[in-house]
């Protein structure tokens, strides 16, 4: 049985194309990741908002696979921004991965982040088979 992502009818539509709601279904191992934001392998943190939005979801698809699941299988996402991004680059980013259905999510702006180079950090909960 598949995560369900759905917006009830009950509460007004998300502000953008996310869903308000994930039900996990029984029998999935929870994973909670801790925030990945815009590094490689060799530590580097990529430069630019939006570069950095995309390695954040490239890694958080990589624990998840190593998990055996998949980028479906992610039913939360928390977004830390410290700037404005492209909106249009960050859109093509969530087509990549959100192709079927996006997570329930939410964005929040922030002065800071851990470090003054890393401009995104995104949390992730999923749930696997």
């Amino acid at each position: 049985m598949d995560i369900k992502l759905c917006n009830p009818d009950i509460v007004p539509a998300p502000a953008a194309g996310y869903n308000n709601l994930a039900i996990i279904p029984p029998n999935r191992r929870l994973l909670v990741l801790a925030g990945q934001f815009g590094n490689i392998m060799n530590s580097d943190i990529l430069d630019g908002i939006e570069a950095q939005y995309h390695q954040a979801l490239d890694n958080i698809n990589s624990i998840v696979i190593s998990e055996g699941g998949t980028f479906k299988d992610v039913a939360r996402i928390t977004i830390f921004l410290t700037e404005k991004p492209n909106n249009a680059l960050i859109k093509q980013s969530n087509k990549h991965y959100f192709s079927e259905q996006p997570p329930a999510m939410s964005w929040i702006y922030v002065s800071e982040l851990f470090r003054p180079d890393v401009k995104v950090e995104i949390e992730a909960i999923a749930a696997v088979n």
